[in-house]
């Protein structure tokens, strides 16, 4: 993600120049940050590199989550992330081909925590599906009231074989090979990248990148 705390980078489309030689065919940017002429243009060199481009949502209330989902049409993603206004999300989706990855539990604040027990989850996780939405994209590591890799599990055994992300504070291989162990098929990384947490020992964006992918099962 081309985030840092929870907003688009002022300067990521120099980034993604920056880091174009790198075989990442998964770039996204939250709806927040940036302007949408400048959205547009980076979604466009998203799909010019040949990667898929995600929007991730997140404001909180129902109307900036409609207009962030109208964002995402007039975009032209292919995924948008976050949001817990389904139904009316799902409208203004209706007839796209964008997949949509709503949160499951209580998400709020900036950047956003994560209220919510493995039931809760797993039962959130459930009606996203019996929604129509794609998949799930849990705040696991932005919890407050459960252990993270409990929240993935429990979302894993409620939503079968459809898609698992998380998001938030992914910041170490460690955290990716669990991730992998306890049932998540895809997470994001934003700040950890930008100031140099995931990798530590290897400075610089690049190397960052490149650490992220060697973690990546």
């Amino acid at each position: 993600m081309l985030t840092r705390q929870d907003r688009t980078v002022p300067d990521c489309l120099e980034v993604l120049e920056r880091i174009a030689s790198l075989p990442l065919r998964h770039i996204g940017f939250k709806d927040v940050g940036i302007e949408p002429a400048r959205m547009q243009e980076l979604n466009r060199r998203i799909h010019a590199a040949g990667a898929l481009s995600y929007l991730e949502i997140v404001s909180e209330d129902g109307a900036a989550e409609e207009r962030a989902a109208r964002l995402a049409l007039e975009l032209g993603v292919d995924r948008l992330l976050g949001g817990t206004e389904v139904a009316a999300v799902r409208r203004v989706l209706a007839g796209s081909h964008i997949e949509y990855y709503p949160y499951p539990g209580r998400p709020a604040g900036h950047p956003t925590r994560l209220a919510g027990s493995p039931e809760q989850i797993a039962e959130d996780c459930r009606g996203l599906l019996s929604a129509g939405c794609t998949g799930a994209n849990l705040l696991a590591y932005r919890a407050t009231d459960a252990e993270p890799l409990a929240l993935v599990r429990a979302a894993r055994a409620a939503l079968g074989g459809a898609p698992l992300i998380v998001a938030g504070n992914v910041d170490s291989p460690r955290r990716v090979r669990e991730l992998a162990e306890a049932g998540a098929q895809a997470f994001t990384v934003g700040s950890a990248i930008f100031e140099n947490r995931f990798a530590p020992r290897t400075p610089g964006l690049e190397a960052q990148l490149r650490a992220v992918l060697r973690a990546c099962p």
